[in-house]
């Protein structure tokens, strides 16, 4: 029987999938700025033996709805917001095994510092790191971070393939595993022959000198990716590990799963070696009547017109300056095609309107909604898993310090008395809990190849005082 994997989606501010639900009394949102907020928020993980707490993230306003960045400050959409990386440690400090998957983007981060970022992390929460690999599709983080311009949707994978191959250099190629010796009596720390230049000069970066870092646990951190546009499934199936899927249907997460393990197998990768996981919101309650009046309260906070706020610097499409009850149209954008096209192209059934479109993403909460019951919810996760041939599901946490303490507590019992989630953790990594293997990247990957062999045997060479 297949093990559901459980992973929380949340921000390091306010306003994510569920926009407007600020207002909501029972939302403690407003505490992200508190340590306590997110050690709270880790423990409860830990003790529901979820995999990780997946951090998004966006490195720029949500500012094409109506020309400005009013109604994203207004409904809080996702602003304010904080780095995502700054309360792993204290987080990883409180617990033993829970992972920490953060957001990062290849167009706006250099990846020598980046690297060096994600290694620390992974030393100091011993090997519980992953990457959750963007491109970026806001155009205000083009302006602040730098650029004349947003870089077109396409180029932007162009550059995150060159970032990876940096990266995997950095992390598999620089440094041997044996090259810190520590030998006190002849003064060697580190022996200069092990480590290596990475001696990159690409199109978009130049890293000609070797990494800082020795190499960590898992080394390269443990990859997500939820790129769904033609370009980001051919990046995803390429790089990830777990591929993050977004749908309010089971018809499209499957279609979606499927044309991914098409890609793969073309690719000579083994299907086996991805993961799907599929965002979720997720109420229950101790009766099926007591959720859904715990829905009707959660969805008499969300905001219409939030959402299309949110979708419109997503799409990069302005809903505020169009008819909203006009059939939405596909065009070709430098924001994230693949939401654009899931209600365009992707649904040839039916014609969507704007007005419908953020109709439905409010009543979704997100995504897929499952409501009820812990046994109801147990009983639609399970048929979840089989109708969508995925392999987890990502918690969308709508009230946070509510949403997850009331998941551990209500369905992950139900849960692990069938079977579906474990009572303790396989790995002291957040790849061995993911991948259930080994602690690093898998001979099969495509960063495996930038790895140098060890040289135990090798009497360490000289130094030179």
């Amino acid at each position: 029987m297949k093990r559901i994997q459980l992973h929380a989606f949340k921000i390091a501010g306010v306003g994510h999938t569920a926009i407007g639900t600020w207002r909501n009394p029972y939302n403690q949102e407003h505490r992200y700025t508190s340590l306590d907020y997110w050690i709270d928020t880790a423990r409860t993980l830990e003790r529901g033996m979820f995999d990780s707490l997946f951090i998004a993230d966006f490195p720029g306003l949500n500012d094409i709805y109506q020309g400005s960045a009013d109604a994203a400050l207004r409904e809080a959409v996702a602003v304010p917001l904080n780095d995502p990386a700054m309360a792993v440690s204290a987080m990883a400090a409180a617990t033993n095994h829970l992972g920490f998957a953060l957001t990062a983007s290849t167009t706006y981060e250099q990846p020598y510092s980046f690297a060096r970022r994600m290694t620390t992390l992974d030393h100091l929460t011993r090997g519980r790191i992953g990457w959750n690999i963007v491109t970026s599709a806001t155009a205000s983080a083009a302006r602040n971070l730098g650029l004349d311009r947003q870089i077109p949707h396409d180029e932007r994978y162009a550059i995150a393939e060159e970032f990876m191959e940096v990266v995997y250099r950095l992390w598999e190629g620089s440094w041997e595993d044996d090259a810190v010796i520590r030998d006190a009596d002849r003064g060697v720390f580190t022996d200069p022959d092990r480590v290596h230049p990475v001696d990159h000069h690409g199109k978009y970066f130049s890293v000609p000198d070797a990494f800082m870092c020795e190499p960590s646990p898992q080394r390269t951190p443990a990859l997500f990716q939820a790129g769904a546009s033609s370009a980001g499934q051919q990046f995803a199936v390429k790089h990830a590990e777990a591929v993050f899927l977004v749908g309010t249907d089971v018809a499209s997460l499957r279609k979606a799963t499927a044309s991914s393990k098409q890609l793969a197998t073309a690719q000579g990768r083994p299907t086996e070696s991805l993961k799907f996981i599929a965002g979720v919101s997720v109420v229950v309650a101790p009766t099926d009547e007591q959720a859904q009046v715990k829905l009707r309260q959660q969805l008499s906070y969300v905001s219409a017109e939030g959402t299309l706020a949110r979708h419109a610097s997503l799409m990069q499409v302005d809903f505020g300056s169009v008819d909203i009850d006009a059939p939405l149209q596909y065009i070709d954008t430098d924001g994230i095609r693949s939401l654009l096209e899931r209600f365009t192209v992707g649904d040839p059934d039916r014609v969507w309107t704007p007005r419908q479109v953020g109709a439905l993403l409010a009543r979704s909460l997100g995504g897929i909604t499952i409501v009820g019951s812990p046994t109801t919810v147990a009983d639609r996760l399970e048929e979840l898993m089989e109708d969508a041939d995925i392999d987890g599901i990502n918690v969308y946490d709508n009230l946070p310090l509510r949403t997850l303490p009331e998941f551990v507590d209500l369905v992950v019992p139900e849960l692990q008395r069938r079977g579906r989630v474990r009572r303790e953790y396989a790995s002291d990594t957040l790849r061995g809990n993911i991948t259930e293997g080994a602690d690093r990247l898998p001979d099969s990957h495509a960063g495996a190849r930038y790895r140098r062999s060890s040289r135990v045997s090798q009497p360490p060479a000289a130094a030179a005082i």
